[in-house]
């Protein structure tokens, strides 16, 4: 196990940088996959004769299957129940699997249960980064480590949307498909030799020190990291969704001009991500509270992604996108200390746990943002009340994690008896 956050290690071991790296590749392999779909869908779509309303099915498989998975708890107790490495490893290939074959269905019905295969595989991620970060390194390192994992997931649609729209346009759909599920699996090979091996996150931890889940859901802070992930994922989804038809469609740019700039507000999350994670941790190694630096953190970070309201406003081009550079870097700084604040409050028994609750939860606007943005845009014939709401949910999370989550320190659970 790792040190306790009393000693002032400023740098990661070998074995931790190694663990970290491949759980980075992961998270920006898992994205990835997530978009698949989005990438391909008009091809798909043509080639299946199938109708908007199908394909909209399809995006909502996932989230239905990944989002129940963790409300349920099946996810954290299974991630707490057997060795996490080798979870991890299982949720990988059932869901790099499901991709790959992907590329061989010929109807909706295969298609539909293939993507319900991938949001079960990748239920299991968040629980196993929580229980890995929260059992093997420091609190003073772990704002960095889930920045780190934070940015691959930002860079994962980006170059998902940039790399596989040029790869679909020029071999199909289905070689797409092939290629980043099969490819994908060579992940497997070194996770096997360098997952974590410590007893921590041996299979089955004593049920005795394994919090229940009505144990974790009478702490206050546990829904309201979930309640707060929600609102920050509202606004996540909405851009990830909608910014490329509203640069399209309102800003006038064409193709090529929205794929460069759609993909640097992306890109000014993942630095900020990065640069806020490492200098939280030094705050926090140079005697500073976790309260103190990852509420600020959180709540800076949500409270400034609201200059994603005068980015629909101003009309200068040049102008909007460095608004809206300015909001993604500040969102930044939110995703950086997310996890980092659940792990250091369920502590590594119940990491898992909590972080399934809160991550199925916070996934449901997955369902909702998209939805509600093309309601109001039809109604409204713009994306100005768009904007607004995004902008309304992320200073809600603002609110969540300052005033709702109580002091950042591990939670002393009682009457721990596992389900």
């Amino acid at each position: 196990m790792a040190p306790s956050a009393g000693v002032a290690r400023t740098t990661l071991s070998g074995k931790e940088w190694r663990v970290l790296i491949l759980l980075v590749i992961s998270a920006f392999i898992n994205y990835i996959d997530r978009t698949t779909l989005s990438v391909a869908a008009t091809n798909i779509k043509l080639e299946l004769n199938l109708t908007n309303t199908q394909i909209g099915a399809l995006q909502s498989a996932f989230f239905a299957t990944y989002a129940l998975a963790q409300l349920s708890f099946l996810a954290g107790w299974v991630t707490g129940r057997f060795h996490v490495g080798w979870v991890l490893a299982g949720g990988f290939f059932l869901w790099s699997g499901a991709t790959g074959l992907t590329g061989l269905a010929g109807s909706f019905a295969v298609i539909f249960a293939l993507r319900l295969l991938l949001g079960i595989g990748e239920s299991v991620t968040y629980p196993s980064y929580s229980r890995i970060l929260a059992t093997e390194y420091p609190e003073h390192h772990r704002g960095f480590a889930n920045a780190l994992i934070d940015a691959g997931t930002k860079l994962g649609p980006a170059l998902g949307i940039l790399l596989g729209g040029l790869l679909v346009a020029r071999l199909g759909w289905r070689p797409f498909f092939f290629v980043l599920g099969g490819g994908s699996l060579l992940w497997l090979i070194p996770w096997s030799s360098w997952m974590p091996q410590g007893q921590a996150v041996a299979s089955r931890e004593d049920s005795s020190d394994m919090p229940s889940v009505a144990a974790i859901l009478r702490q206050r802070s546990a829904w309201f990291t979930a309640f707060g992930l929600f609102c920050g994922n509202y606004y996540w989804y909405f851009l990830i969704t909608w910014l490329p038809a509203y640069l399209e469609n309102e800003r006038h740019f064409p193709k090529e001009k929205m794929a460069v700039f759609g993909w640097f507000p992306f890109l000014a999350i993942s630095v900020s991500c990065v640069f806020s994670g490492w200098l939280s941790d030094r705050l926090i190694a140079r005697g500073n509270s976790p309260t103190k630096v990852r509420k600020t953190f959180a709540g800076l970070g949500l409270t400034g992604a609201t200059f994603l309201i005068p980015v629909v406003l101003v009309k200068d081009p040049s102008a909007s996108m460095a608004l809206l550079t300015l909001a993604c870097l500040f969102f930044g700084m939110y995703t950086s200390n997310l996890f980092a604040i659940s792990q250091t409050l369920a502590g590594p028994s119940a990491a898992g746990k909590w972080t399934s609750f809160q991550n199925g939860f916070g996934n449901l606007a997955g369902v909702l943002a998209p939805w509600l943005t093309g309601v109001v845009v039809d109604k409204t014939g713009e994306f100005y009340l768009a904007f607004v709401v995004a902008a309304a949910f992320a200073l809600a999370g603002a609110c969540m994690f300052v005033f709702g989550v109580g002091p950042i320190r591990r939670v002393q659970f009682h009457g721990c008896s596992a389900i």
